[in-house]
Parts: structure tokens; sequence; C-alpha cells
């Protein structure tokens, strides 16, 4: 039997949720995924729903979610549901709302220097997990997430901010996760900072690491 995956996208169209969640659904359909697109929070009304699927895929960023359809994806990935995403469509989703944050392990604050900028993603070769196995560090031109993160999660990726003009510069060099994984419950959970555009994942290495971690997530 098919595993079962339901892509929710919306929210700000900057983060083009339209193109990422095609994306995001190729790639879990060339993976044997049955695969709902649906663009209304809606989707997320019925708990029981959500319970049958195998895997969650928000592609929402700076939205409002009702109490009960956040408590309705909580309970889902807490019973062993995976929840899987990028960017500000997991983890810019809901400023307002704590559990949601609690839930996906970041939330993004700030992108220093914007769109555009030359980074390096580097693997944290000691990340004892198939998601980053054999795969080697590479270079990205886009937005430098900044993250306050959960010190839960198992960090599997990082970025290096430099020293530069602005007032976090008083704290240093700073090295800030970019890839990750945690635990909810019976639930997994992956994120992946990257993916301001879709066309960052043209980027083999930033392709390959959602397609692993949807595997990894997936119930």
């Amino acid at each position: 039997m098919a595993k079962k995956a339901l892509i929710v996208k919306g929210g700000w169209d900057g983060h083009e949720p339209n193109e990422v969640g095609a994306l995001f659904a190729d790639i879990l359909t060339n993976e044997g995924f049955e695969v709902e697109v649906s663009d209304t929070l809606d989707s997320f009304n019925d708990a029981e729903a959500l319970k049958a699927l195998n895997l969650i895929v928000p592609v929402w960023t700076m939205g409002e979610i009702k109490g009960e359809q956040c408590s309705a994806v909580l309970a889902a990935v807490a019973s062993g549901v995976g929840i899987a995403g990028c960017h500000g469509g997991m983890c810019d989703s809901f400023r307002t709302n704590t559990e949601w944050q609690f839930l996906t392990g970041s939330q993004w604050v700030a992108h220093p220097f914007n769109d555009g900028v030359d980074y390096e993603v580097n693997i944290v070769k000691s990340g004892s997990s198939p998601i980053v196995e054999g795969m080697q560090d590479f270079m990205v031109k886009s937005e430098q997430y900044y993250l306050h993160v959960d010190p839960a999660v198992n960090v599997l990726a990082t970025t290096t901010f430099v020293m530069s003009e602005g007032e976090h510069s008083a704290n240093g060099v700073i090295t800030m996760p970019v890839v990750y994984t945690k635990k909810w419950g019976q639930g997994k959970v992956f994120y992946n900072a990257l993916g301001h555009h879709a066309d960052v994942f043209d980027i083999p290495e930033a392709k390959e690491l959602m397609r692993r971690g949807f595997l990894w997530a997936a119930k």
C-alpha cells in the first residue's frame, strides 16, 4: 500500500508556495507516495484523517493557524505521522503560535544579509543519520537564515555567519543549524532552512536533503 503525504501550501507568495509545493509533490510521487496537495489550512481540521497519513509537509509562510488545527497536527505527529519541510514554509509559518514552533524545532528571526548571499552549507560529519550519509559540503546563493532553535534538535548541517555590520556581530562568528531532525512523541520531524525560492532545489545536494528528509520522517 502506498504511503500517503499531505502537502499544505499557501501564505506569503514570496516563498513561491505553489512552485515549492509542486516540486515536493514530484519528489514524493517519484518515491511512490500518494500525494494530496491542498491550498487551505482547513486540511488540518480533521485530526483522525491526519493520523491516517504517513507524512505532513507544510509549505505555508506567515499565516494564522487556528488553535484546533495546530492541535490536530501536534496530535497526528505525536501518534507517529512524520512532518518535514523547509525555510519559512515550516519554521516561519505561524509567528504567534508557540506550539507550532515547539513542534517544528525553530523559528526564523532574521536574514541579516537578505537574499543573494553566497555561503557554505557544512555537513556535520559526525551526524549518524542516513539523511547526510556520504554527503559533502556545498555552496548556496540565497537567504542565510538566522534561527532561534530548540536545543533538543539533532543538527545535521550548519552554516557560519561571518563578522559583518549589524548589532548581531557583537557576538562574534556564529555557527547556525541549517538541517536538523527531532522527535515529537512517536513522530519524526525534519527541517531544512534552505528554500527561499524553488530554484534553490536546482542544487542537487539541497534537493537530495529534502528527498532523504521526507523518507526519514515518513511513518
